[in-house]
């Protein structure tokens, strides 16, 4: 039987996953056209896993040179020679496996080569051999680099590439032997190596990759793509579910994240379905389970992204400012800090503007500098988790008793509200109020497209119920009936009747409390602070 998987390659005999053959025909053509380029993704974004089956499909037409840049080792980075004789060794280790065919002849002279005169083992000796390689083989070559970032901050590697690239030009200008393609895999964009061993004045130009031809291929996982691993699934296990909508459910909270729909997937396999059955953990219900584990997990994609955001202190500023002051950033691909959080996986382009790249990061990172402001002012965090139990009944969560109690524990607190108040503020401090009540049961997580420096609505899933709540400053009656209109419609969206709107109010004569609105058919609590 097949399972899910979430550790290094998917295979499709052993693993359930999403069919890959579209994409892989995808980047062929490329290799078809004689292309170098580079795969850049994050880290588990099903990189290893596409170039495993995109050689599955070259074989019959290329002879395929795949190797993997994590088994040199930093010492064969050091000079030339130790970096020829460890690529040389990579490929003759490919040739005793059985997993290439080269001719004797040719083999013969990348054994002497290594085994020569240090002096003589240079990248362009190695490069004399390769065209030869690439001139006498049957079938055109084609050379894949998986793991390229070990490579990184080596002066060897851009020598290399340089090489490669002399290679390129040669084989179009005098039809010089040369790799039929090139492809390179990491999470790092090659072009930005040069800037991380360069001065910053030889790294504006010649690049040793500037050759490259555009990668666009989308490789996150569809929502078609994900529902036929789950039709597989569900033929082997008949839980019924439905996988047109668990599909769907999915990709909103992953946005087709390789590792976070695997993940997922896993979980609901593995621990929710021993917990709920398999029949019920592949609901919504279930699925909300999954994500909640997944939130409290220290696994090796989130350790990941709190490296990155600690390493870059100014990603982590601009993704802060995203997510609590609602600040809306314009997608520009040469900005500096926006490019690495692309490249780290941190952020996407949503219509020209900057998003986190998925609801679970948002929420994890939502967690992360909650738990900052915690560590700062914990005036909130004894309080909700004293109260509780008085907050949850029959399984439902009392949400106007929640923003009853905020509003007074807030004013006795902080008192009157002061006019450098901003919406974030109040935020962060409701959000603080509400983790430790719903901690360990339910998660929430923010709406980005009402996401703004006005409103916010916050969504929060408590065993299997919706709660939707407006968070914004009161800029008036005008204003407040806007908000009334598009939160009713909202809930409109979510299937819900009733909504929540929370408004900060800077005005002396205001009515503190919660009142009672009806807008059509939907009830709204309008609480004021």
């Amino acid at each position: 039987m097949k399972v899910f998987n979430t550790t290094a390659v998917c295979i499709p005999s052993k693993h359930y996953m999403v069919d890959l053959s579209e994409r892989v025909k995808e980047i062929k053509k490329l290799v078809d056209d004689g292309k170098y380029f580079s795969i850049n993704r994050a880290r588990q974004y099903g990189k290893t896993t596409t170039l495993t089956a995109l050689r599955g499909l070259l074989t019959t037409e290329y002879l395929v040179l795949s190797v993997d840049f994590q088994g040199l080792g930093n010492a064969s980075f050091q000079t030339e020679e130790k970096f020829c004789k460890g690529f040389v060794g990579l490929i003759l280790d490919k040739l005793e496996y059985g997993l290439i065919h080269i001719s004797e002849e040719i083999t013969g002279q990348l054994r002497e080569f290594v085994s020569d005169n240090e002096e003589n083992i240079t990248l362009a000796g190695l490069m004399r051999i390769v065209r030869r390689w690439c001139c006498k083989s049957e079938k055109p070559i084609v050379l894949i680099i998986d793991e390229v970032d070990s490579a990184t901050n080596n002066q060897v590697f851009l020598d290399f590439l340089a090489q490669l690239r002399d290679g390129y030009i040669s084989r179009d200008t005098d039809e010089t032997p040369a790799f039929q393609s090139v492809i390179l895999a990491g999470v790092t964009d090659i072009k930005h190596l040069k800037n991380r061993i360069r001065s910053e004045e030889d790294s504006k130009e010649n690049s040793p990759w500037n050759i490259a031809a555009d990668f666009t291929i989308d490789m996150s996982l569809s929502e078609t793509g994900i529902k036929g691993m789950l039709d597989e699934y569900e033929a082997d296990h008949h839980t019924g579910m439905n996988t047109e909508a668990i599909a769907k459910s999915i990709r909103e909270y992953t946005n087709g994240y390789p590792f976070l729909v695997s993940r997922i997937c896993q979980l609901l396999d593995e621990n929710v379905g021993k917990t709920l059955g398999l029949s019920e953990s592949w609901t919504r219900n279930g699925i909300d389970e999954a994500v909640k584990l997944i939130l409290t997990e220290n696994n090796t994609l989130f350790q990941s992204l709190t490296k990155n955001l600690n390493n870059y202190p100014e990603l982590k500023a601009a993704i802060r400012s995203i997510l609590m002051e609602g600040t809306k950033l314009t997608w520009n691909s040469d900005q500096k800090d926006i490019v690495q959080m692309q490249m780290y996986g941190l952020i996407r382009n949503d219509n020209n503007t900057v998003r986190v790249a998925n609801r679970i990061f948002e929420s994890r990172l939502y967690n992360l500098f909650l738990s900052d402001e915690e560590l700062k002012n914990n005036v909130f965090s004894r309080e909700g988790e004293l109260a509780k139990n008085r907050f949850v009944e029959d399984g439902k969560l009392n949400m106007r008793l929640i923003m009853e109690r905020f509003i007074e524990t807030y004013t006795q607190i902080y008192g009157p509200l002061e006019e450098k108040f901003k919406e974030k503020d109040g935020r962060e401090q409701f959000l603080l109020y509400l983790r430790p009540i719903i901690n360990g049961t339910g998660n929430y997580y923010i709406e980005a497209q009402t996401r703004d420096q006005k409103r916010t609505d916050v969504i929060i899933d408590y065993l299997g119920e919706q709660y939707i709540i407006e968070l914004k400053i009161w800029h008036g009656e005008r204003y407040n009936a806007e908000g009334e209109k598009q939160i009713s419609e909202y809930l409109e969206y979510w299937n819900l009747n009733t909504g929540y709107m929370l408004s900060f109010n800077f005005n002396k004569k205001k009515e503190q409390g919660i009142k009672i609105v009806q807008v059509g058919q939907k009830t709204l609590y309008e609480g004021t602070v």
